[in-house]
């Protein structure tokens, strides 16, 4: 019995912080996600409801837990679309699932979207999330010979992201528009811009997307 308590017990100290890094991250996140960047070191703990003793046993400054949280934004973002865009096969359809399910994600969990788009150039130049699935969506596509109008890349990925940016920026600013149709509508412009056929374009960004209720 001595042995078990001996064993739980880093368990449940391991658990414990985890929590508390997790609530230091969710409080970041929406720091980030309302614009106060400058907010003091104890105002996100306050609201992590953690002590500041607990703060600087994860972080060493309040710009490396603001990292934490992009990244882990990125990140879950970029599971996400692993997970939705399993099972498909061609990369025209992958890359324009993801950018359809990303433009209704913008709605649908509007402070991780605030926080994405407070961080455009992590967003876009960041080895996680969005940007490296894109980059190899648009390579695949070009191998495959489905983006024939694609010659380099990384301007593809640029035009890509800064599009996606743009357009969440959209339809914050214009709540009554409707975000699935102008997702749609925008990622059938980028295939036909990439090479794919108009009417191939089009009949693609109609299809049936997965539940979206995995996107709250």
């Amino acid at each position: 019995m001595a042995a078990e308590r001996t064993d739980a017990a880093p368990n449940r100290l391991d658990r414990r912080k985890a929590r508390t890094r997790a609530a230091l991250v969710r409080a970041a996140q929406s720091f980030i996600a309302t614009g106060r960047l400058n907010a003091p070191i104890l105002e996100i703990t306050q609201a992590a409801d953690v002590g500041m003793g607990s703060f600087y046993n994860h972080f060493t400054s309040k710009e490396e837990l603001f990292q934490a949280a992009v990244e882990e934004a990125l990140d879950h973002h970029g599971a996400l679309l692993d997970d939705l865009t399993a099972g498909l096969d061609d990369p025209a359809e992958v890359f324009a699932r993801s950018f359809r399910l990303t433009g209704r994600f913008h709605r649908r969990n509007p402070e991780l979207s605030k926080v994405l788009l407070n961080n455009g150039p992590a967003l876009a130049g960041s080895d996680k999330g969005l940007a490296p699935r894109a980059r190899r969506d648009i390579e695949a596509g070009m191998r495959a010979g489905r983006f024939s109008g694609v010659r380099d890349p990384e301007l593809a990925l640029t035009v890509a992201a800064g599009t996606t940016l743009c357009l969440g920026r959209l339809l914050h600013d214009e709540p009554e528009r409707d975000d699935a149709e102008a997702a749609d509508q925008v990622t059938e412009d980028l295939l036909r811009m990439f090479g794919v056929p108009a009417d191939e374009a089009r009949e693609i960004c109609r299809r049936p997307l997965p539940d979206l209720d995995g996107l709250a």
